[in-house]
């Protein structure tokens, strides 16, 4: 690991500072829009993600659906716009989350270049085309496969898993989020966090669609694309832990608001100024960390 920076552990210290909050003049556009590629067949991938992608904070989510675009208006939330086949794609987006669930390869791929000023998000079924055609985009690329994706995508990589994420991330110019109990984000600069809290009952059909929903809703804010990653995938963990037996994939969305509450609120809290002191700092405690240990929060931080 000679040429990686100090792996970091994934809490809330690392990026909490930087989760978003709209101004009080925001519109929605100023909370950024997400264009979601919908999958040609398994169309609840597609739901999933979008989902999250509402939940997450996104001011606007589209659906572009290239087949099958009244199953989705039947299906989505009615938040969630549909735009029928890639040449009627809205305006002003901000963010391409593709690949959930699959996707037909010439809509992705035309979608792909025409968007190098957005931020993309490519899931297991557009991972493909970040081999295929490596251009350039003036916005940062996402890639967030699992293992056997992984292996399958960059098959000569070699070196323990953190190498090989790290190498990914350079070969492609994108940031490396991969899945597994131990979730890794890998940057081309060496940056290197790992995810050690997570759930095993997170492992359920639709669970990385929901992942890859709640980082392009917080890139499409404008939170930075390292630290987006990051945060979605400890606030998709602590669903899992929270939630514990019977989790499927879609009561993740619902659990994000008091989870980002208690972030929020704690990011506020954090420091203290003691008026009689100057202006001295008093350190108050991560509550997070405090229910790590096994100790209670007061009930008024309690989800």
């Amino acid at each position: 690991m000679s040429k990686l920076m100090s792996l970091q552990i994934n809490r809330p210290p690392l990026w909490r500072d930087l989760l978003p909050t709209p101004a009080p003049d925001a519109d929605k556009y100023a909370r950024g829009h997400v264009l979601v590629l919908g999958a040609p067949d398994l169309t609840g991938a597609t739901r999933l993600a979008a989902s999250a992608c509402s939940r997450i904070g996104a001011g606007l989510v589209s659906v572009v659906a290239t087949r099958r675009a009244d199953v989705y208006r039947a299906s989505l939330p009615p938040q969630v716009m549909v735009w029928d086949g890639v040449l009627h794609r809205p305006k002003r987006v901000s963010v391409i989350l593709a690949g959930c669930g699959g996707a037909d390869r010439q809509p992705l791929e035309r979608v792909l270049a025409r968007s190098s000023g957005c931020h993309q998000v490519l899931d297991a079924g557009a991972i493909g085309a970040v081999m295929r055609h490596r251009a350039p985009t003036d916005r940062q690329r996402i890639i967030t496969p699992h293992q056997g994706e992984f292996d399958r995508a960059f098959p000569d990589l070699g070196g323990g898993v953190e190498t090989r994420a790290v190498a990914a991330a350079r070969l492609t110019a994108s940031l490396v989020v991969l899945k597994g109990r131990d979730t890794i984000v890998a940057a081309p600069d060496g940056r290197l966090v790992v995810n050690s809290r997570s759930s095993a009952y997170l492992a359920t059909a639709g669970t990385g669609d929901v992942l890859a929903g709640l980082i392009a809703g917080l890139l499409a804010q404008g939170m930075p694309p390292f630290e987006a990653c990051c945060a979605a995938i400890w606030i998709h963990a602590e669903a899992g832990i929270r939630f514990g037996p019977g989790l499927v994939a879609g009561d993740i969305p619902d659990m994000v608001p008091a989870i980002l509450s208690r972030l929020l609120a704690g990011r506020v809290s954090l420091h203290h100024v003691r008026p009689d002191a100057g202006g001295d700092e008093i350190p108050h405690p991560d509550m997070f960390d405090l229910v790590d240990a096994g100790l209670t929060a007061p009930e008024s931080q309690k989800l």
